[in-house]
């Protein structure tokens, strides 16, 4: 593989984790959750071959019980 090739391939995993964010904060919003702190963490995009994380940040306790009523919710819908 070449360098412009992995170049390529690590911009393709950046870019797939920028949309993650966006969607799960979509996701989120759409229930009324709202993590402040959700983004790419950005010691993981460093180097040659980045390896990119979702880091969900901190939140409130007002936040956190939120999106556990929202997962309990979902939970009890699926079942």
């Amino acid at each position: 593989m070449t360098a412009t090739e992995r170049r390529k391939e690590a911009a393709g995993r950046v870019r797939a984790a920028e949309d993650a964010v966006a969607r799960l904060r979509a996701g989120l919003a759409g229930v009324g959750v709202k993590l402040p702190s959700l983004r790419i963490d950005p010691v993981s995009c460093a180097g040659n071959e980045p390896t990119p994380l979702v880091d969900l940040g901190r939140c409130s306790l007002e936040t956190a019980m939120r999106l556990s009523a929202q997962l309990e919710a979902a939970a009890a819908h699926d079942s």
